[in-house]
């Protein structure tokens, strides 16, 4: 049956696939029929995933991507690749005058830096396969939607949004994708790890038109299709995926 979305074939990479929308583009790229390759800290989630997937021949790979060495050994480990998804991330809000040197090297190290060298080293290791796709995700707080005490976060995706163009432009000629999705506040654990009161909340959820959340597998989706060949012709582009939050 012709289904342009089909995985069917391709082997991905999904990173932070232990939780929230890495666990949730784990297995929507599986239901579609990728054979997934996921990579996290935490070895006990990661199992859990494996378990929700579907089809065979996947696995895991535990790594902690805010170290080069261990990002290393895992590119060594995999098989070439047909896609990738950059979805490991922290949160972390604090207001700037409470900041430390510490905070700012902890959130650009899993928001950005991680995903950087990643890149970098499926390039230099050859891992990509001609025609790949690469799938950064940022968010609306690196897009212009500011809000009070997201600076360190909001800045880390900004800078991974920036990065994911000029990585589209300089693999164009290995006919390597690179596209960013950038969601709205998403039902995660991060969104639940977070310190805002109920009252503050219900104050930010009543600034998305849709009156709700999105839901990881809704970011999922998306990162389907800029996998698939679907969109083949897509390259250096941004999906915002926020309910209609930056309508206002």
């Amino acid at each position: 049956m012709y289904n342009p979305f089909s995985l069917s074939g391709k082997t991905i990479l999904v990173t932070g696939a232990s939780s929230g929308i890495g666990r949730a583009t784990a297995i929507e790229c599986s239901k579609m029929g990728a054979t997934i390759i996921m990579t996290a800290r935490n070895e006990e989630r990661l199992k859990e995933t494996l378990l929700l997937l579907e089809g065979e021949g996947h696995q895991y790979i535990v790594a902690d991507l805010t170290n080069e060495d261990e990002i290393r050994q895992l590119v060594e480990q995999i098989p070439e690749l047909d896609g990738a998804v950059c979805a490991a991330g922290i949160s972390m809000l604090k207001p700037i005058q409470v900041l430390s040197e510490k905070d700012i090297q902890s959130v650009f190290a899993t928001n950005y830096t991680a995903s950087v060298l990643l890149t970098k080293t499926l390039v230099k290791k050859r891992k990509l396969n001609t025609g790949a796709s690469v799938v950064y995700i940022s968010s609306i707080s690196g897009n212009g939607n500011t809000a009070t005490a997201l600076s360190l976060y909001g800045s880390s995706k900004s800078a991974l949004s920036s990065f994911a163009k000029y990585a589209a432009l300089e693999l164009s000629g290995k006919k390597i994708r690179c596209n960013t999705i950038c969601p709205g506040r998403i039902e995660t654990n991060l969104l639940q790890n977070q310190t805002m009161n109920e009252d503050d909340l219900a104050k930010d959820l009543a600034k998305y038109p849709l009156h709700r959340y999105g839901k990881p597998e809704e970011v999922a989706q998306a990162a389907v299709y800029l996998l698939s060949d679907a969109a083949k012709w897509i390259t250096g582009t941004s999906i915002t995926i926020d309910g209609g939050r930056t309508l206002i």
